[in-house]
């Protein structure tokens, strides 16, 4: 009998544990929406050319109702041509680096790896120096940006696959990522070097350090369809990225196809990462501070961190674009700040540490 009476209660205390860690994520969860919604109205009001809330949601509304305009035209056009096309790039832009890196953090089992550690960011910045430098329009050097973004990608799965064997796939494709970006770093200088001093390469240092202020809502557009396609897959598949933190064998007896599941993982984050620096530029730091930032905030569970990544990272780099954009009288450029940001965050969660990843 005092064994059922000490079952029961180790039951109850396990029951009552999980319902205070369900509590906690309900309640961490309901917090980050309402920070989210915070930064996300703010954002309209936030700016040098101020607009109130309640002017936002008239014109919205009076739009929607094809009513005539009683408001400034001048309001509408920053509204419709600035405001909206990058407070939504922004977020989109946030939550694709995010879930990326969170995905890549628990594909390679290791918390240092970020969004472009297969080297999809160097490859889009090669690509966009390369559409610069041959006077393509705004739409063909994003393309190009998106095209070697993939590229890259492809080069180091390939290479880092054939290399792998087994057990060693993961470490062969670290290293080959890392071959691959300082081969496209070295390829994105060479084009800085032979740019014309007085028009190119002003404009191709200028995109690499990251920024919103030329977004529209073509690039949103532009931007909608990679970010489903890499997002809504890894949503789908989130519970399998937790067996992969077991291992590749013990994931494979649990009935999981490790090397499909990669692929996938590989590709969707490819694309976020890609079709994110194809329109925004350069943006460190995101896809590696926020996924770390989420997992002291409701734990290692994928089902749970990754879409939180995804609104923390959306919010994160919202809330720095307003920054950006306002704090001072000239706009700093978007990848400068998330590293001044980023940074000291990191090396506090470094210096806070949680022992499963450190």
């Amino acid at each position: 009998m005092q064994h059922n009476h000490a079952d029961i209660g180790s039951a109850g205390r396990n029951e009552g544990g999980g319902r205070s860690v369900l509590v906690r994520s309900r309640l961490t969860g309901a917090v980050l929406i309402a920070c989210a919604c915070v930064v996300f109205l703010g954002s309209f009001a936030w700016g040098r050319y101020g607009i109130s809330l309640e002017q936002v949601v008239q014109i919205v509304i009076g739009k929607m109702l094809g009513q005539a305009p009683v408001w400034p035209e001048k309001v509408e056009m920053v509204l419709f041509k600035v405001r909206i096309p990058r407070i939504f790039s922004a977020m989109l832009i946030g939550a694709a680096l995010a879930a990326a890196g969170a995905a890549y953090q628990g594909l390679f089992r290791n918390p240092m790896v970020s969004s472009d550690i297969l080297g999809a960011s160097t490859g889009a910045g090669f690509g966009a120096a390369l559409g610069i430098l041959l006077s393509m329009g705004m739409l063909g050097v994003q393309a190009s940006a998106f095209v070697f973004g993939l590229g890259a990608v492809l080069l180091t799965y390939t290479i880092g696959s054939s290399m792998g064997r087994k057990g060693g796939t993961i470490l062969a494709l670290l290293l080959t990522g890392m071959v691959v970006s300082a081969l496209f770093g070295s390829f994105t200088s060479l084009i800085k070097y032979v740019a014309d001093p007085y028009s190119k390469l002003p404009a191709i240092t200028f995109w690499m350090m990251g920024g919103l202020s030329a977004v529209t809502g073509r690039d949103l557009l532009v931007m909608l369809a990679p970010f489903l396609l890499g997002s809504i897959p890894l949503l789908l598949v989130r519970w399998r990225m937790n067996v992969l933190s077991f291992g590749e064998e013990e994931a494979e007896a649990l009935g999981v196809d490790v090397r499909r599941l990669r692929v996938l993982v590989i590709l969707c984050s490819t694309l976020l990462t890609a079709s994110a620096v194809s329109i925004g530029g350069m943006i460190g730091w995101v896809g590696l501070v926020v996924p770390h930032m989420t997992r002291l905030l409701v734990g290692p569970d994928y089902k749970v961190l990754l879409p939180v990544s995804m609104l923390l990272g959306g919010t994160f780099l919202l809330g720095v674009d307003d920054l950006a954009r306002s704090a001072f009288p000239q706009e700093i450029p978007l990848g400068i700040l998330t590293a001044v940001i980023g940074a000291p965050c990191f090396l506090y969660l470094l210096l806070k540490g949680r022992r499963e990843w450190l």
